[in-house]
């Protein structure tokens, strides 16, 4: 793969009632916004799946509706990271790994295990809550991503732990959350959620032109190193248009 191959960038979900008329075209069916969006992005964080339980039938349609090439990032169902003991999380993990995202094929991208702003790092809690990640569904590796949000998971300790089960970090661009870097792995997965909705790219030209100096930088390094970057929350109305600017630059 070229180094722009590796570089996937888009949004969360494709349903959003202000990119209508905006990114979406005026009067386009929703039953197409999915075609659509696929075409002018590269990937998509779906966000639903964090919330609800979706059937083979749906993750089939949508590697249908969408061109070779496009990823799917799938947020974990909520069940099983939203809980006060991680060690407890098996079953709702197998759910959800088992609820047959194996559809999306070549097209099923890292998975997000989202955890709390207030879920605060336990090492022996956290690393049997790792131990619980399968390495692979159907003879499909899986890539689980890590998206913690309290400030104590940004320590040396944590980043071991999550390397050794092999397990990547969310770095995110945002006055809220802590921004991990964790520089020693192939995968980078990036939230930058600090779009303003009097930009029309929600970033300014110079910190899009940033980050994608820095992911040709990233991905050159090694020809095993991937990048995912999503514009989410900020401005979502600008998101689209920031991922499609970003795109511009990479290519």
């Amino acid at each position: 793969m070229d180094t722009i191959d590796r570089v996937r960038v888009g949004v969360g979900g494709w349903t959003y009632e202000p990119w209508r008329g905006n990114f979406f075209p005026e009067g386009l069916p929703h039953k197409q916004e999915l075609a659509y969006a696929s075409r002018q992005l590269t990937a998509i964080e779906v966000n639903g799946t964090y919330y609800s339980t979706f059937k083979p039938p749906t993750f089939a349609k949508w590697r249908e509706e969408t061109p070779e090439g496009f990823v799917f990032s799938l947020k974990a169902n909520r069940f099983a990271t939203n809980r006060r003991e991680l060690a407890t999380a098996g079953e709702s993990i197998q759910r959800f790994v088992n609820s047959g995202i194996v559809e999306l094929g070549d097209k099923l991208g890292p998975i997000v295990w989202q955890f709390m702003p207030t879920k605060q790092f336990d090492a022996a809690d956290f690393e049997a809550f790792l131990a619980l990640l399968p390495a692979q569904i159907d003879g499909r590796k899986l890539r689980h991503v890590l998206d913690v949000r309290h400030e104590s998971f940004d320590s040396p300790a944590f980043l071991d732990l999550a390397r050794r089960y092999g397990c990547t970090t969310v770095h995110a661009d945002s006055d809220k959350f802590p921004a991990i870097v964790d520089a020693r792995n192939d995968l980078a997965y990036i939230r930058l959620m600090r779009s303003e909705a009097e930009r029309a790219t929600g970033y300014p030209p110079e910190a899009l032109a940033q980050w994608a100096q820095a992911a040709r930088s990233w991905t050159a390094q090694a020809p095993t190193r991937e990048a995912f970057i999503f514009f989410i929350n900020g401005a979502k109305e600008r998101a689209p248009a920031a991922a499609q600017a970003l795109i511009q630059l990479l290519s």
